[in-house]
């Protein structure tokens, strides 16, 4: 199943518990667990149970709870926020888990998630920031390791920037009235200079370089960032491309961009399709060039989110070039181009020792739509070459390298959708490219790798796969 189609059997939502009433019944090591966890919040922590065990004890103390020696009636849960039911038996943690339901109030009963009304996470405090790790109660040791993982990855400092937020939350309300000006300035507040001040202990001078901030914030114009969406896979998206999308106002992506990788943008972003496939331009270039602009003067923070890389036969060029023009400022995000994709999941060393020192990137066809105008000698001197959009150009591609003297065994591979779940890829020589055009489910986007580096990679294919295509 992608990870678009998975679906959680809950929703992730934080409880308010500050000032309210939470009950934990039972006495032994699993109630402790569960004073302790609570323990890390501002709830009024209750614990009934007819005796409490030494370490259950102590952790109440410290959390400064109380303890009833009775067990609770159903007038005793009524308006409690939470009820954990913690009594090591099965039999009274259902007596429990009935006696909730009757006052209207959630359950956890601990151990049993088919008995649960709610989950506890693996919680990782840097308060008032929370970060709460869930499996549906169905692995919490793995939630464990998960925080754990992320508890390295939070300093302590980043409850700090929290905090700082929080006090300063209603006067950028006042002063930026627009949603999106106050977006952008929360997006400059957590990753510029107020961060680096607040994580290096200086909470003084972050505060005083948030307000400079919030004095210039109406006054800044929209920005382009061209960004490599990498071949398909969304674990190849870039750290810098996944905050660009989050930051976005607007996102402005190709066809061959997965949706789940347009979903990583915020939720609210404006999502513009303007993808292009061969002989079906939805829109033209100069109409992209003419958004790009548009949307950015409009004081937006726009995503121009392409398949690859942008500056590999992205148009990025001619993007880069209307905004110059228009005076907007712009940046580019490089991403993973499809031909390190294929490479790498066929194991194939584009450059080798001996064999092949250098690698030519190529297209089926030049601006005049003619195919391999220029290129064809360099693959004589033992060039590998890489040539993208190749499906309906490969018998051409072939002619034209045997006709200037490549030799007709030369190795190739040919690779369809670079890393995503339905790649395909086969190998042969370069006397049976043609073969690929014919064959009807070759329907994504396809590279050709042509070279005797080849030879080294291992191809998921039958070896003989484009010879019977050729016959």
């Amino acid at each position: 199943m992608s990870h678009s189609q998975r679906k959680l059997g809950v929703f992730p939502a934080f409880h308010k518990v500050d000032g309210r009433t939470v009950v934990v019944v039972g006495g032994g090591e699993e109630a402790a667990a569960k004073v302790r966890l609570l323990a890390e919040t501002k709830a009024k922590i209750v614990v009934y149970a007819e005796s409490l065990d030494t370490r259950t004890g102590a952790d109440l103390i410290a959390a400064h709870g109380e303890w009833r020696g009775t067990q609770p009636s159903s007038a005793d849960l009524a308006g409690a926020a939470l009820v954990f039911a913690a009594t090591g038996s099965e039999d009274s943690d259902r007596e429990i888990r009935s006696l909730s339901k009757s006052a209207g109030v959630p359950v956890n009963v601990v151990d049993r998630p088919e008995l649960c009304d709610f989950f506890t996470p693996a919680l990782v405090n840097r308060a008032p920031l929370a970060v709460a790790v869930g499996s549906e109660g169905v692995a919490p040791v793995l939630s464990r390791h998960v925080r754990a993982r992320i508890e390295g990855l939070l300093a302590p400092a980043f409850g700090d920037l929290a905090g700082l937020a929080d006090r300063l939350r209603d006067r950028v309300t006042r002063s930026l009235r627009r949603v999106t000006d106050r977006r952008r300035f929360w997006a400059r507040f957590f990753s510029g200079s107020v961060a680096e001040n607040v994580f290096a202990g200086r909470l003084g001078e972050a505060e005083g370089e948030a307000l400079r901030m919030l004095e210039i914030e109406p006054n800044l114009a929209g920005h382009v960032s061209l960004v490599g969406a990498g071949p398909g896979s969304e674990d190849l998206l870039t750290l810098r491309a996944q905050r660009a999308l989050q930051e976005a106002d607007v996102i402005v992506y190709d066809r061959l961009v997965p949706e789940a990788i347009v979903a990583q943008g915020r939720r609210d972003a404006r999502r513009i399709h303007v993808g292009k496939a061969k002989g079906n331009h939805s829109r033209s270039q100069s109409d992209i060039n003419s958004l790009l602009v548009s949307e950015a003067r409009s004081g937006n923070r726009v995503v121009r989110l392409k398949s690859g890389d942008p500056l590999v036969y992205g148009r990025a060029g001619e993007e880069m070039a209307a905004l110059r023009s228009a005076g907007i400022s712009f940046d580019v995000v490089p991403g993973i181009t499809a031909a390190f994709a294929a490479a790498a999941e066929s194991e194939i060393p584009l450059t080798l020792r001996d064999t092949s020192s250098s690698l030519v990137f190529a297209t089926g066809h030049d601006t005049d739509g003619e195919t391999l105008p220029s290129w064809a000698g360099l693959a004589l001197g033992g060039t590998t070459v890489i040539v993208y959009m190749g499906r309906s150009v490969a018998a051409k591609v072939a002619a034209r390298l045997i006709e200037a003297g490549l030799d007709a065994s030369t190795p190739v591979a040919v690779v369809e959708n670079a890393s995503r779940a339905d790649r395909t890829a086969f190998a042969g020589r370069l006397d049976e490219l043609g073969g690929i055009a014919s064959r009807p489910e070759l329907t994504g986007p396809v590279l050709i790798i042509i070279g005797e580096v080849v030879a080294a990679g291992i191809i998921e294919a039958e070896p003989t796969a484009l010879s019977a295509l050729a016959a």
